[in-house]
């Protein structure tokens, strides 16, 4: 019997490809798209973890999801800082989000309120992403766009108070083996987690066609 972490790892493989080799993404890690589309990007991952992280708190003594509310994962600081670099410091005068990314905003709120154990698919598939896939898009925007090494404009991928990723990454997917639901609950957690798969990928899907590469 395979443990939920890895069943939810399974279950969600084929979106996450498919929001891995994302046009916008292949074209942007590519070196193909400029800054700007990077910044565009920085500012949808904005609206997201403001959903994510602006229900933390209420959460952290839930019961079920209460255990995966650590603070050293919380991203939306560093994100403003990227964002004052990227757009300067009335950035939020000018920030908005896509309507894919309000879509998925809205759901992650949604969740955040009304189904805290739907919450977990969110936060697991934004922040293991991260913490894994990230560090590929750092390295190269910090190559492309000229960036300091781990600085303003790639702060979001820069898990300071995590030291060691690994060890985090496992003792994470032991609280998701540990989560205390049922079968239905869990198999309710993983068809969350495609969702929210579909949610990000939609959100690609909107960039590319707003950033497209001209023929």
């Amino acid at each position: 019997m395979d443990s939920f972490s890895t069943v939810i790892r399974t279950a969600s493989h084929e979106q996450h490809v498919e929001a891995e080799t994302s046009t916008f993404m292949s074209d942007l890690l590519g070196g193909r798209l400029g800054v700007d589309a990077y910044a565009r990007y920085t500012e949808q991952l904005w609206f997201v973890y403001e959903a994510l992280e602006s229900g933390a708190e209420r959460l952290a003594s839930d019961p079920v999801t209460g255990p995966f509310i650590q603070p050293e994962l919380f991203r939306l600081a560093s994100l403003e800082r990227d964002l004052a670099h990227l757009r300067g410091p009335d950035w939020r005068a000018g920030v908005s989000a896509l309507p894919a990314t309000r879509a998925y905003a809205d759901r992650v709120r949604e969740c955040a309120r009304d189904w805290p154990a739907g919450y977990i698919a969110h936060h697991y598939t934004r922040y293991l992403g991260d913490l894994s896939g990230g560090q590929i898009i750092r390295d190269k925007a910090e190559k492309t766009w000229g960036f300091a090494r781990k600085g303003d404009g790639v702060r979001f991928y820069v898990f300071e108070e995590i030291s060691n990723p690994a060890a985090f990454k496992r003792s994470y997917r032991e609280l998701l083996d540990a989560v205390r639901a049922d079968d239905l609950e869990k198999q309710r957690i993983v068809a969350e987690c495609k969702r929210a798969f579909a949610l990000n990928t939609a959100v690609f899907r909107a960039l590319g066609e707003e950033f497209p590469l001209s023929a």
